[in-house]
């Protein structure tokens, strides 16, 4: 009981790692991912190092994020050495040069392992609930043919994306959608492996 009280905290603690990238601290997070570990989001899909990189471009650009992180639920498998951790997720991004915004939910959905003893990421993924355009220096207008490029469920977090250079380049899983089926069943089975 004890060591999975610990483990807990350390996935707990990994999780809220993610404001590394916010932060800008980039060995930080580039600690987060095992050496093969990927990541499938929005703007990219790719091994963990390489999103770091893509991430401090993204740095250096005009636009800026903020990720909300709560407490994930955890699904361990038999030995203790694997991990699902889904969590409900905030992100908040704008772009300040065209003064526009978003707020995204999300939940991440984590498949994680502990090797030598350390838990870190083996493969991220998110799954998009609902979104909203923010407006912090007032109405600005919204091309709505972009917006409706995309699924409802992420089109503005996308619209801020395309708009600023990273643009998405296939369909997400969104809430209660086949791909996020597809992703549970998938990542059930890693776990009993």
């Amino acid at each position: 009981m004890q060591n999975q009280l610990q483990d807990r905290q350390a996935l707990n603690d990994l999780i809220n790692g993610w404001m590394h990238r916010d932060l800008g601290e980039w060995e930080q997070l580039r600690e987060l991912f095992h050496p093969d570990g990927t990541i499938e989001i929005t703007w990219f899909e790719g091994l963990g190092s390489d999103f770091v990189e893509g991430s401090m471009r993204m740095g250096q650009s005009d636009v800026r994020t903020k990720h909300l992180i709560a407490t994930p639920t955890i699904t361990f498998n038999a030995t203790g050495t694997k991990a699902i951790l889904e969590t409900n997720a905030m992100i908040i991004a704008e772009n300040v040069k065209l003064n526009l915004g978003c707020e995204c939910h999300n939940r991440f959905y984590d498949r994680v392992e502990k090797r030598d003893g350390v838990w870190k990421l083996s493969h991220r993924q998110s799954i998009y609930d609902m979104g909203t355009f923010t407006f912090p220096m007032g109405l600005v207008e919204i091309d709505q043919s972009v917006v409706a490029k995309y699924p409802r469920e992420y089109a503005t977090l996308a619209y801020i994306l395309e708009k600023s250079g990273f643009p998405v380049q296939r369909v997400f899983a969104t809430r209660g959608s086949v791909l996020e089926q597809d992703m549970k069943r998938d990542a059930k089975t890693w776990l009993s492996r």
